[in-house]
């Protein structure tokens, strides 16, 4: 399962971003919690919006684009970063496993190895 590989080294890079920059601590609670989500949704709209991949999708051979074959672009990448925080549009997926945030955001996760 690459997409889960890609989400836990994309998460873990975004924690010690938290911690190093934010004054995160693991473990913390209340608003504490939500800072590497912070860093996350930056990361992710940035990447991914630009290049079509985050640095987990790189590691793992994926890469996000449009049905035509190019990168998402800011609208998409915002759409589909708020939809992958929220996590219940990236769980329920299709027949083929594209998810929902996929689907709105009109965009494809594929493998490129």
């Amino acid at each position: 399962l690459p997409r889960i590989g890609a989400l836990l080294i994309d998460w873990f890079l975004c924690s010690l971003i938290a911690a190093a920059f934010l004054d995160y601590r693991w473990g913390g609670s209340g608003a504490e919690g939500f800072k590497p989500l912070f860093v996350f949704a930056i990361e992710n709209f940035l990447l991914v919006s630009t290049i079509g991949m985050t640095i987990g999708h790189r590691i793992f051979g994926l890469v996000v684009q449009r049905p035509d074959a190019t990168p998402p672009g800011l609208v998409s990448g915002a759409v589909r970063t708020v939809l992958l925080c929220l996590v219940v549009p990236a769980v329920v997926t299709d027949g083929y496993g594209r998810g929902l945030h996929d689907k709105i955001a009109g965009t494809l996760i594929l493998r490129t190895r």
